[in-house]
């Protein structure tokens, strides 16, 4: 009987402690994120993406926990795709116009006269484009999308009111869809990235610029510019994309973490603060020496709405060279848009 009990407990002893060495081995592994951006310490961009990884540290119980690199210091604006699909970062804030032609059913975003506002227009180009990001974006994890209020152009040298003022400028667009835009008008294109802006007007190299209001004095530009046509003339469309190889390297649970914070609701939270910056920047340059912040009337918008018509078609062809059905793609962007009450 003795033998028999001791038999017992040693049994009970050897199950727990491999019930122990279990429940260590479940334990989930801690990971430092690298999130990685271009633009400014000081831009809303910043505290959204510490706001995104504070959160994330939360509900991972501390085992995903994240270091925000501003100010392209793990490498340019143009690399910040590539940089989430190599692992150089492992979530990082794209533009992907920055790169003509890779992305082209994003593209429809950028069109000109389509948004009417950041945070509507957030939330509708996150909840339209998750159907096809998967195949367009897919060395990433897609996480979520987002636009800023929209924008204008801003000159150095001269009002630009109706799109022949445009011919023989030489203007460093957004990205591809007004890049294309500035080129039908006669203008020639200057590609920089939004940290180099103030550096081409200021030598000449560029007479003007396509910008949200914000971020002109955000990245210095007011000083070099005098013109800001108000008019909402663009958005950009923006992305966070997350290295895959790291997200598969996770538990269950982390990944469920991860997949709390790629949503429609966080689309608009890292998308509200910015709207609102940009939009108060229009109030900022009225207030300025030296700018002149003008308005166009109903004709010349006409004459702009009509030159952009170029657009949608140029837009249209690059999407069926993709595969895509360009009609009901834009139709779902629409609606969308309807929806989140951000048609222009």
């Amino acid at each position: 009987m003795k033998a028999r009990f001791a038999g017992y407990v040693y049994a009970a002893a050897l199950a727990a402690a491999l019930g122990a060495s279990t429940g260590a081995a479940a334990q989930d592994k801690t990971f430092e994120l690298k999130l990685a951006h271009w633009v400014p310490p000081s831009h809303p961009l910043q505290k959204a993406l510490e706001a995104w990884g504070a959160s994330v540290e939360k509900d991972s119980g501390g085992t995903i926990k994240s270091k925000v690199y501003p100010s392209q210091q793990l490498g340019k604006a143009f690399d910040h795709y590539d940089m989430a699909r190599d692992g150089i970062a492992d979530l990082t804030y794209i533009n992907p116009g920055y790169q003509p032609g890779r992305f082209p059913i994003i593209g429809a975003g950028e069109l000109p006269f389509l948004m009417a506002n950041g945070k509507g227009g957030s939330q509708a180009i996150d909840a339209w484009y998750r159907k096809y990001a998967d195949k367009e974006m897919k060395d990433v994890k897609f996480c979520l999308a987002f636009v800023h209020d929209p924008g204008t152009f801003h000159s150095k040298v001269k009002k630009i009111s109706v799109p022949a003022d445009i011919k023989g400028m030489k203007i460093r667009p957004a990205h591809a869809t007004m890049a294309t835009f500035v080129t039908q008008l006669g203008g020639t294109n200057v590609q920089s990235s939004a940290p180099e802006v103030r550096d081409i007007l200021e030598k000449g190299v560029a007479d003007a610029v396509t910008f949200p209001w914000g971020s002109i004095p955000l990245f210095g530009i007011d000083k070099v510019t005098k013109f800001h046509m108000e008019v909402p003339l663009y958005v950009t469309t923006f992305a966070f994309v997350f290295n895959k190889d790291k997200y598969n390297q996770m538990s269950a649970a982390q990944k469920k973490v991860i997949d709390a914070h790629c949503t429609n609701e966080w689309a608009l939270k890292v998308a509200g603060p910015w709207s609102d910056f940009e939009r108060n920047g229009v109030a900022k340059l009225k207030a300025e020496a030296g700018h002149e912040v003008y308005q166009i009337s109903p004709a010349q918008l006409a004459e702009w709405r009509k030159a952009a018509e170029l657009l949608e078609k140029s837009w249209s062809d690059n999407v069926k060279k993709a595969g895509g059905n360009p009609d009901v793609i834009m139709k779902e962007l629409k609606a969308e848009l309807a929806k989140f009450k951000a048609a222009y």
